[in-house]
């Protein structure tokens, strides 16, 4: 299988590292419009092109790993879905709604598989709540609550391209890390979310954009000359009420300014025969809670595992697996699909689950601003 990453940040070489993991993967190029040569001596890759269109172009590659900012999965995705390529999007999918329903059609039309890099459903134990639940461990849900919460965009200084709208899209908090918890309540409950109720903030109505990128000031202090003040138009913060097609009620708080937890996630899931509780900063165990007998405090170990928890787990019990081995599970499962034919039924996150995402982040931002209570329209093709 030959697979091109566009886009080396951050994520896309933590692609290239679980791509590796993985196996019988040959990652035969990278394009990115800055020191595309650089980045691909770095990670020992062969090619190195300037922009994606040549990559996919000259390579013809099987996959394409979409790993650039949001306003360019949609241009991305759909050059690669036209000449037959199967697309890994990082996530939000698209800036919007509308464009995430292009990308999940074209797709559909052309026969490829195209999945969404929602890593959360293949943490060990998070997956295992699924099991509990689907197995009729909770009974009947009544409620679901939780959240994500992140702080590095505490201070007004803090930036980065995704404080933007214009790259970003119109959400930021829901759609960067909303989408993650939104998809994870659905995957794991089996239920979805049809009404919603929103409050939207952003905590700094202006920041300090650096006039220079941020590895120009590495190791330097820096002073006011160095900075633009800029209006900032996207939420730091959304807390959201939501109820379900299963009749169950629910709440979670997103926030990327809120100090001292770096990337935490929590899902907790309550029905009339138990509780389930998940923190992704203690990722390997799931807590159990009854009301007429001792609570139980699940540990990661494949012996006491579902088999189908059991299949997404690759060490023995006492050691850990966390946010690169959920990376390596998402690529497991998509390329399994493209080796398949896309035949089977799979646990990655495709388009349709990442459109449907958008249009949750688009119902709550109405919510947010009309202040009142939001029914999710879903998209036809997710009927």
């Amino acid at each position: 299988m030959r697979a091109a990453i566009t886009g080396v940040g951050f994520i896309g070489a933590a692609h290239i590292e679980a791509l590796r993991r993985l196996g019988g993967i040959d990652i035969v190029a990278i394009a990115d419009p800055a020191d595309a040569e650089k980045k691909a001596q770095a990670f020992f890759v062969p090619r190195a092109y300037a922009d994606y269109k040549t990559m996919i172009d000259t390579e013809k590659p099987d996959v394409i790993h979409v790993c650039t900012p949001n306003e360019t999965h949609c241009e991305a995705s759909m050059y690669a879905i036209e000449q037959g390529i199967h697309v890994l999007c990082e996530k939000p999918l698209a800036v919007d709604a509308q464009q995430a329903e292009k990308m999940t059609r074209a797709a559909q039309e052309k026969g490829v598989v195209c999945g969404v890099n929602f890593i959360n459903r293949f943490y060990p134990m998070a997956f295992q709540m699924r099991e509990c639940i689907r197995e009729g461990r909770v009974g009947r849900i009544f409620s679901i609550h939780g959240g994500y919460l992140q702080d590095w965009l505490f201070y007004d200084a803090d930036y980065s391209w995704r404080l933007e709208s214009k790259i970003s899209g119109k959400t930021r908090a829901a759609s960067d890390i909303g989408s993650h918890w939104m998809d994870l309540c659905e995957f794991v409950t089996g239920q979805k979310i049809t009404e919603v109720c929103a409050e939207f903030t952003a905590f700094h109505s202006t920041r300090k954009k650096p006039k220079k990128t941020p590895e120009t000031f590495s190791n330097m202090l820096l002073t006011p000359e160095d900075y633009t003040e800029v209006p900032i138009d996207t939420e730091d913060y959304a807390s959201l009420l939501f109820r379900t097609d299963g009749g169950a009620l629910g709440s979670a708080i997103l926030s990327q300014c809120f100090a001292g937890r770096k990337n935490q996630m929590t899902l907790a899931v309550s029905g009339n025969k138990s509780s389930l509780y998940w923190d992704s900063e203690d990722a390997c165990r799931l807590w159990m809670g009854y009301r007429d007998r001792p609570n139980e405090l699940w540990e990661k170990d494949p012996a006491i595992l579902s088999s189908n928890t059991r299949k997404w787990t690759n060490f023995p019990g006492g050691h850990v697996e966390g946010y690169p081995d959920t990376i390596k599970q998402v690529f497991r499962s998509f390329y399994q699909a493209v080796t398949e034919g896309g035949a089977g039924s799979y646990d990655f996150a495709d388009f349709a689950a990442g459109a449907r995402q958008m249009v949750l982040c688009e119902a709550l931002m109405q919510s947010a601003q009309e202040r009142k209570w939001i029914k999710v329209d879903a998209l036809k093709l997710m009927n």
